[in-house]
């Protein structure tokens, strides 16, 4: 059920919010927090998509807020410059969400629509599916958050997402340029954990060219083995493809991936035969999953963007 409400205010949104929980006899006492996704109008069906899918393991409210693009007319009696949108059942997951586009000034203050509309006492978690502020932790909507998640790999300019990210590092900042690479450390550190355990004296990773997952990746190698990391370029590639760990005696641990689209790994430890196992690229909707789950610093991240990344980028 999609509810328009043109013209509004954040009184009136809770109030018909709470009616039609006493409809539907639902509780919002099952919300175990508030997402609040910053967006566009353009890229909004698109966040909401992920945002359901994540509320079915992390039941939630969302609150979305996205800029009209309606124009302000020239008459602006009985215009409150807010325009938003309920959504119930099937159209919004195991939760509800709120889909607030303000205009004017109002897009300014977006801190004051959302706070009447939280869930109580849950905690708040805000979200840039692509464009972040230089630092989150001072923007509005950020400063309220227990946890903010930003994306630079889905930014216009990745790198200088990361840059800015890095110089205004919080423990309650998490990016999901990390969070595809999950997978893959969990991967290598089980490799590394089997025996003849022996030092490693050098890494090589490939794929694409300044694709900030290899970047990060790299760093978290760098920092945690102390060995030179080289980075090759695949141009076809689309994520990364290949991590080579050469061990003191010359031989190879390799975990390769290629084509990345198929989901598919090959191991190769020294002496042992080649095996196959299942690494699909992690979808959109499982990293903010896992991150949904987590609401607490990750250590290592910070390590990794902090020291691990001078040390591949310096």
């Amino acid at each position: 059920m999609i509810i328009t409400m043109p013209d509004t205010q954040t009184d009136e949104i809770s109030d018909k919010l709470n009616d039609l929980h006493e409809e539907r006899g639902e509780a919002v006492l099952g919300r175990v927090l508030t997402l609040v996704i910053s967006t566009t109008a353009d890229e909004l069906e698109h966040a909401l998509r992920v945002a359901n899918d994540a509320s079915h393991e992390h039941p939630c409210r969302v609150i979305a807020i996205a800029p009209s693009t309606r124009s302000l007319d020239d008459d602006m009696e009985n215009h409150t410059f807010l325009d938003a949108e309920l959504r119930i059942g099937a159209d919004a997951g195991a939760g509800e969400i709120i889909v607030l586009r303000p205009r004017g000034g109002l897009v300014h203050h977006q801190d004051t629509l959302v706070i009447p509309l939280l869930v109580p006492d849950a905690p708040v978690v805000a979200w840039w599916p692509t464009e972040a502020p230089a630092n989150p932790s001072t923007d509005r909507l950020g400063a309220m958050a227990t946890c903010r998640i930003t994306d630079a790999l889905r930014s216009s300019n990745p790198m200088r997402t990361m840059s800015d990210l890095r110089r205004n590092a919080s423990p309650k900042n998490m990016d999901l340029s990390w969070t595809r690479i999950t997978v893959w450390r969990a991967m290598l550190a089980s490799l590394l954990d089997q025996p003849p355990h022996m030092p490693i004296q050098s890494v090589k990773i490939t794929g694409p060219a300044d694709f900030l997952p290899t970047d990060l990746l790299a760093a978290w190698l760098r920092l945690c083995l102390n060995v030179p990391v080289t980075l090759v370029d695949e141009p076809d590639a689309t994520a990364v493809t290949g991590v080579y760990l050469t061990r003191a005696d010359g031989g190879v641990i390799s975990l390769e991936r290629r084509p990345a689209d198929e989901g598919l790994a090959t191991v190769h430890m020294p002496g042992q035969a080649e095996q196959g196992v299942a690494m699909p690229t992690r979808t959109l909707s499982e990293c903010l999953n896992e991150e949904l789950g987590r609401l607490y610093p990750d250590e290592i991240y910070a390590q990794v963007v902090g020291k691990g990344w001078d040390l591949i980028r310096p």
